[in-house]
């Protein structure tokens, strides 16, 4: 029987690299809460990351794009990488909100590190409205912790506005898979062949990637 309505995820994220953790982690929310699909959304300039450096966008796009590829359930957007200015995520899911309509049911995907900063993206109460939080983290995180989270999003919202979900391969991180490739240490099975291959083809993460190579230079 056809749904009504879709219920969509939306995988917020620099992804330099995108890894396992990232793919287990949608797959497991995409299954626990009967999603249609689940849109990764790969940060165009991220406003929190500022000061640190972050890999081109058109390498951090082409990475999502050939790890998500095999998964029929899984797509790639582009909203972030071509809007100008900073990457605000309510303007993402308010985006995602006006093209799938209000009777869709909206899902925020993202670590739960970064939701314990949400109150201080641009205009959450706006951004809780839009859609539902899922929070990814590893085991283990601290009840008590979670719990005060939750009264402090409730504050702002109108409904629960917050799920978790453990995800035991989110121990794979970015830094660490960036920190051993500048130290010539093996990636493989913490991301994808495809994503290992096409690092090592570019040269990213190497001498702080200011060498990588142009993507058109590369597969144009």
């Amino acid at each position: 029987m056809k749904r009504a309505s879709q219920a969509i995820g939306v995988m917020g994220g620099t992804f330099d690299p995108i890894h396992y953790g990232h793919l287990v982690a949608a797959e497991a929310v995409r299954a626990r809460l009967d999603l249609d699909r689940v849109v990764f959304v790969p940060a165009g300039r991220p406003p929190h990351k500022a000061d640190k450096p972050v890999s081109d966008a058109r390498h951090r796009y082409l990475m999502t794009v050939m790890a998500t590829v095999t998964n029929p359930n899984f797509a790639v957007s582009r909203i972030e990488i071509d809007r100008p200015g900073p990457s605000y995520t309510v303007d993402t899911v308010r985006q995602f909100r006006a093209e799938a309509g209000a009777r869709a049911r909206l899902y925020f995907i993202t670590g739960l590190d970064a939701v314990r900063e949400i109150l201080t993206w641009r205009e959450p109460d706006v951004f809780l409205r839009l859609c539902r939080l899922v929070a990814v983290t590893r085991p283990g995180y601290a009840v008590r912790s979670v719990e005060a989270l939750r009264s402090r999003l409730r504050a702002v919202a109108d409904e629960q506005p917050l799920e978790i979900l453990e995800v035991p391969a989110l121990a794979i991180s970015s830094s660490d898979v960036r920190r051993r490739v500048a130290a010539s240490e093996p990636i493989k099975y913490l991301v994808p062949e495809s994503v290992e291959t096409y690092i090592q083809k570019v040269g990213l993460y190497r001498s702080g990637g200011a060498d990588a190579a142009d993507p058109g230079e590369v597969f144009g």
